[in-house]
């Protein structure tokens, strides 16, 4: 999600400063804007309410996915991946949860800290900068990992999808943009060489791949159709046990399909490796 440069808080604050009074919450929005969460802050005030998706967002996503995840989560350590300005560690966290939310946009982080201490979360939540990748650098695992409105922005979608589910003990939630339809091709254990038309059939796991720009941003890489999504996260270990809403899956580990990974270790190992020895 590409946003144009803004005026910081802190030059806000100074400016006011000078003037002899604190600015308002709402003026404070407006230096840390532009938004891409509309979080409902105290009082009342909302960061985004006229959100160019259309209605609240993300929180209709999440009336659609809450019911998926528990009520208490006290006790679980959450990773929120491209946490954006933290609607959902911020959800999570009113759970019980402990969160670590991390991006890549330092913009975002900081109305993402902000917030934090609007909301009286900021003992629960930490949020850092950092790659998906850099995740190879660590031995953290998480209870819950929560993986929405990234994985099509990755130039490495696979390796990402891979290192998280190697750290999700319980859960992952997955969301990525995907080509239009539900069709699965029937089960097909092996494809001849000689015979690849079941490639091109209906319901055959691919990614469609976007050279320059879909919707306008440059960095939306790749769509899957329904049948890849669900191919890929059993490749990387996972099952899907739900689908709280469109284009969204709720996954746990699979110790069966983990089982099949093992032909791949070494790519994974040599990749995450390289990565590792980076820092």
């Amino acid at each position: 999600m590409q946003h144009p440069s803004s005026v910081s808080l802190s030059d806000t604050v100074a400016a006011f400063d000078a003037a002899g009074r604190e600015p308002s919450v709402r003026e404070q929005i407006e230096a840390l804007g532009p938004w891409f969460h509309n979080l409902h802050l105290p009082g009342g005030v909302q960061t985004t309410p006229e959100h160019f998706l259309g209605g609240d967002f993300p929180n209709f996503k999440w009336q659609e996915i809450r019911p998926f995840v528990p009520e208490d989560l006290s006790g679980w350590r959450v990773l929120d991946v491209g946490c954006n300005a933290g609607f959902y560690s911020f959800e999570l966290a009113r759970r019980g949860a402990s969160v670590l939310g991390i991006d890549v946009d330092e913009h975002y982080l900081a109305q993402a800290r902000w917030a934090a201490r609007q909301l009286g979360l900021g003992a629960q939540v930490e949020f850092r900068k950092m790659q998906v990748y850099d995740l190879a650098r660590t031995d953290a695992s998480f209870d819950l990992v929560w993986f929405m409105g990234v994985f099509y922005h990755l130039r490495y979608p696979l390796l990402a999808l891979d290192l998280l589910a190697e750290r999700t003990r319980r859960m992952l939630m997955f969301q990525t943009l995907t080509m239009p339809g539900d069709s699965v091709y029937g089960p097909l254990e092996d494809c001849s060489i000689d015979d690849r038309a079941p490639l091109l059939e209906s319901g055959w796991p691919r990614m469609a791949f976007i050279e320059h720009r879909l919707a306008g941003d440059p960095t939306n890489w790749w769509a899957p159709n329904h049948a890849g999504v669900e191919a890929m996260l059993r490749s990387s270990g996972l099952r899907v046990e739900a689908r709280p809403g469109h284009e969204i899956y709720l996954c746990v580990p699979d110790a069966e399909a983990r089982r099949g990974r093992a032909m791949f270790e070494s790519q994974y190992a040599a990749a995450t490796g390289a990565i590792g020895e980076g820092s």
